[in-house]
């Protein structure tokens, strides 16, 4: 798996502003039902992951005023809990993402919640980008850290590896360290 090192890896140089996939009012991508919006391209091509065709950058569709406006839409359904931004990798697609998670924020305030899995783990990206940095300041959820398929286990919620963490964004910004996210689930239930 890659390392990258802070700031290498700038969106602006990578993003085709391509959309692999678009499925509404799902159960598997974070808590409640969700929208989730898988963005193209990954560069840390892990052994194992679930959703490989996305780590490239030219695959799937444009994103589009059309289907921003779809993604609204669903979103104002009241049973939505919110967005989950996955991948491809989010954090490499920040024009898209920031511009999505900006326009959630001022509809909808902190009534939507917004997840998103990354391959970064916290401590990198607290040494990112400016858009990284907004993206993440957007947050509430954020599941961290490459997939490792020597550390694979599927009774994990929300995660794939034991590597990878949950993360409440608000409260770690506000505390300056990861605090994990529970919201009082028993992890192995």
């Amino acid at each position: 798996m890659k390392n990258p090192q802070p700031k290498e890896w700038l969106a602006e140089k990578y993003s085709n502003y391509k959309v692999a996939d678009y499925k509404p009012f799902n159960f598997v991508d974070g808590e409640g039902v969700r929208c989730s919006l898988y963005l193209s391209g990954c560069l840390f091509a892990c052994e194992g992951c679930y959703n490989k065709i996305a780590q490239n950058f030219d695959y799937g569709v444009m994103y589009t005023d059309e289907l921003e406006e779809q993604i609204m839409a669903d979103l104002r359904q009241p049973y939505v809990q919110g967005l989950t931004l996955l991948g491809g990798e989010p954090f490499l697609n920040t024009q898209v993402a920031l511009r999505l998670a900006g326009r959630i924020r001022a509809e909808f305030g902190d009534t939507k919640d917004i997840w998103s899995w990354t391959g970064y783990y916290w401590d990198e990206l607290a040494e990112e980008s400016e858009d990284k940095l907004a993206l993440l300041s957007l947050m509430d959820v954020l599941v961290d850290g490459r997939f490792d398929l020597s550390k694979r286990d599927l009774t994990l919620k929300f995660r794939g590896s034991s590597n990878q963490n949950i993360i409440d964004v608000k409260k770690s910004l506000a505390a300056n360290e990861m605090v994990l996210w529970t919201n009082g689930y028993d992890e192995r239930a």
